[in-house]
């Protein structure tokens, strides 16, 4: 049996290292267009900030390494140039010397990922990608070419963009970011992007949000909105679009995403070629339908299970939820499964939950706010989505909500999950379980919530807004309209309340609950501010921002 790889990062060289497990006598050829394999592209950009101080850290394996451990033949430096699925052929250039072969395979698997989608003309000031150890290379050199103080121009408030900005800052490098969408972090809901962006004009990023390049002239680029940028370069930030040449080569079937389309096996529509990667179409955790997921974990899996089943093994890709994190300075930000505005998008019913918990005791020194946000299927308790964003701990909750939500607990579950807990590490409600209290408390009708983006008409139509903090607290900082009774004085204050709809709210809304307890015991029509005046103002932050609800189809 030969097995042919086309790509030789992370799913290519995960499906060829995984057959090498699976089959000692297979024959297994990779072929890499580039100069390098298996190198570590999630760290190209803490090595152009220095954290990764060893360029030679970022290349995991050389062709001589794989060689001597898997008995792989990897060839860097050789592109396929055409392939004849009917007698299983590929034609294979060697870029150095311009020769061209023909290779035969049994199975042949397109790991070629995904291509930079270039948002501006470089014409005029030096762009590059930040995707290989190329652009790496030509970044550091642009680096040390440019005058001092030196500045950058980031094209994309993405996950790379974002992991861009923060190392060229660490460089001393001033640095603007352009972001086509009305806040960076997409996959994030508004108000949980807003302490994103705030973070990053702090640490003195120019941000110019709902913004595109238009061109580039005279050194400087030129936004749509007639803004000027002058940079010494520009890091083109702006997203990737499937590579499907070769796909389209083999006569294989693209979805409707444009991605390569492969059955749950990693099959395409062309008998022996499979696929992986960036490329490829992934099938959607929530909705069931394709999607491009571009994700170096998938990349990894589904090279594996392409492994197993050219093995012989009955082998099947799950449904994919789009769990992501990034650092970004001070701050992590993660999620996982759909946002609010997804779930908008698609008139899909859902509930809100927001709440900011610490990561840990916090009597503990070290402690840090998280401020976690949590999207449930209102009829089935399901979990829909979930985000985050704080410091230390980030990452262990949205493992948790991923795998919650890959083994189909509910929200209310979340309370019972049984967490590892020392002060230094987490609570003895963990945050997890958090969400699940107040998912319950929701879902039972314990308690009823309205969300920031709700009060204003709710005080329209004549609800008293009651803020049950702490006079200091209050007189700090107050939502407009607001009424200071502290919950510790509420029962002996209820005839200060006047008749009608009550909204609570404290800080982050645990004291709110309480509050709201007290006063729907005694006949009340009260309901809850989701989050406090902590969401109400990260929100507020970015009201022109919030996604508005599909219409109906007439």
């Amino acid at each position: 049996m030969k097995t042919v790889i086309v790509g030789g990062v992370a799913g290519g060289m995960s499906a060829a290292t995984r057959l090498r497990r699976l089959d000692e006598t297979a024959e297994i050829v990779v072929l890499e267009r580039g100069p390098y394999a298996s190198y570590a592209n999630c760290g190209l950009p803490y090595h152009v900030g220095g954290v990764i101080r060893d360029r030679a850290a970022l290349l995991l394996q050389t062709p001589g390494s794989l060689a001597a451990r898997f008995r792989l033949d990897v060839r860097v430096g050789h592109e396929v140039t055409g392939i004849d699925p009917e007698n299983r052929i590929v034609t294979v250039l060697e870029l150095a010397t311009g020769d061209e072969r023909r290779e035969t395979y049994d199975e042949l698997v397109l790991a070629v990922g995904a291509s930079a989608r270039t948002a501006a003309d470089g014409d005029g000031i030096p762009t590059r990608t930040l995707r290989t150890v190329e652009d790496v290379d030509a970044i550091g050199a642009l680096i040390d070419a440019a005058a001092e103080p030196a500045s950058a121009l980031v094209i994309g408030g993405g996950f790379i963009g974002l992991e861009a900005v923060e190392n060229l800052v660490r460089r001393g490098i001033r640095t603007t970011l352009v972001q086509r969408g009305a806040h960076v972090l997409s996959p994030l809901d508004p108000e949980m992007a807003a302490p994103i962006e705030a973070e990053l004009r702090r640490r003195g990023v120019d941000v110019r949000t709902s913004a595109t390049v238009e061109r580039i002239e005279h050194g400087e680029a030129v936004l749509a909105d007639g803004g000027r940028v002058r940079a010494d370069f520009i890091v083109d930030a702006a997203g990737v679009v499937p590579n499907v040449h070769l796909a389209r080569l083999a006569g294989a079937r693209l979805g409707p995403t444009g991605g390569i389309a492969v059955d749950t096996r990693g099959r395409t529509s062309v008998p022996h070629i499979s696929a992986v990667g960036d490329g490829v179409e992934k099938v959607d955790a929530l909705s069931g339908e394709e999607s491009l997921v571009t994700m170096a974990g998938l990349a990894n899996r589904h090279g594996r299970s392409v492994a197993d089943v050219i093995a012989g093994r009955d082998e099947h890709n799950a449904p994919a939820l789009g769990t992501a994190i990034v650092e970004v300075f001070d701050l992590v930000a993660a999620k996982t499964g759909w946002s609010e505005r997804q779930l908008l998008a698609a008139q899909r019913p859902h509930r809100v939950i927001h709440t900011h918990p610490a990561s840990h005791a916090t009597y503990y020194p070290g402690a840090r706010d998280m401020s976690m946000k949590l999207l449930v299927d209102p009829a089935t308790d399901a979990i829909l989505g979930a985000q985050i964003v704080g410091g230390d701990g980030v990452d262990k909750r949205i493992d948790v909500l991923a795998v919650a939500m890959a083994g189909g607990i509910t929200a209310s579950a979340l309370a019972r999950l049984e967490l590892a807990y020392a002060p230094q590490f987490g609570s003895a409600k963990d945050p997890v379980n958090q969400l699940g209290y107040v998912a319950e408390n929701l879902r039972t009708g314990t308690t009823r919530a309205i969300q920031w983006h709700e009060l204003d008409a709710a005080m329209d139509a004549g609800a008293v807004l009651l803020d049950v903090r702490s006079p200091a607290e209050h007189a700090a900082g107050a939502i407009p309209g607001s009424v200071n009774i502290s919950v510790d004085e509420l029962r002996d204050r209820l005839a200060e309340i006047p008749d009608g709809p009550v909204v609570v709210h404290c800080a982050v809304g645990q004291r709110g609950h309480t509050a709201a307890r007290i006063l729907s015991q005694r006949g009340f029509d009260v309901v809850n501010l989701d989050g406090g005046y902590r969401t109400w103002t990260a929100g507020e932050a970015s009201r022109d921002r919030m996604p508005q609800p599909a219409r109906a189809a007439a």
